[in-house]
């Protein structure tokens, strides 16, 4: 084939795209779109391509497709954890390592926790009261893992930026890919972690922007030190 007529294909193939992405956002989740040819009318274009669009529409998490009785296409929603991680693959194949993620998390969170001090759910505020009770009792790396990972999963909810949620999806997801040494080790280290996260829970529940973003970019100058160092 042609790089012209390569070109032709794919741009075709990108505009079927594009329109059943539209198609399937403008309905329900779970919606059945259409079957195999009814599409292939609709966007005027042949069944190959409809079936190259929709494989492209699956890998993205827009698209099922049913086959047998009641079978056909049907839109779904992607979810940010599926997201993070196909950005995550794509980060390993270009070789993005451990030091880039990092940064890019920290940097993430001085903003994640100023815009979480903002907001007025009370519901999320009395979950992060509640978390920051068991802030003593973490005591291995998995647990602290798991605090974090739940103090997260709170300001999610507590912002309303689907991008920031993503982005900060992908990083911490990459992140926990890489072997490495640990940030918070030792004795002193255990100690820090618990004065950071409490130092910007605090700052969060007090309702002040300012300094849960002072809090959190003094921690992430801290780790960005300590990396430096080489750990």
């Amino acid at each position: 084939m042609s790089v012209q007529k390569r070109t032709s294909r794919e741009s075709l193939v990108n505009g079927a795209v594009a329109k059943l992405r539209e198609m399937i956002v403008a309905q329900p989740p779970e919606a059945q779109i259409g079957s195999l040819p009814d599409l292939a009318k609709i966007l005027g274009v042949g069944v190959v391509t409809v079936q190259q669009a929709a494989r492209v529409l699956e890998h993205e998490g827009f698209l099922q497709v049913r086959r047998g009785p009641g079978g056909g296409y049907y839109g779904t929603r992607p979810g940010a954890e599926g997201l993070s991680r196909a950005i995550s693959g794509f980060l390993s194949l270009h070789h993005s390592d451990y030091p880039e993620a990092i940064d890019i998390i920290t940097l993430l969170d001085c903003e994640l926790m100023a815009a979480a001090a903002r907001t007025p759910d009370e519901k999320a505020r009395r979950e992060l009261t509640s978390l920051i009770k068991t802030l003593d009792d973490r005591n291995t790396p998995a647990q602290r893992g798991a605090f974090d990972q739940s103090m997260l999963d709170i300001l999610y909810l507590m912002v309303d930026r689907p991008l920031m949620e993503l982005l900060s999806r992908m990083a911490v997801h990459h992140y926990a890919e890489y072997p490495r040494g640990p940030l918070y080790g030792g004795s002193e280290g255990k100690q820090r972690w618990r004065r950071e996260r409490r130092g910007i829970i605090s700052a969060i529940l007090d309702g002040d922007p300012e300094r849960a973003r002072f809090e959190a970019q003094r921690r992430r100058r801290e780790i960005m030190r300590k990396l430096d160092a080489g750990l």
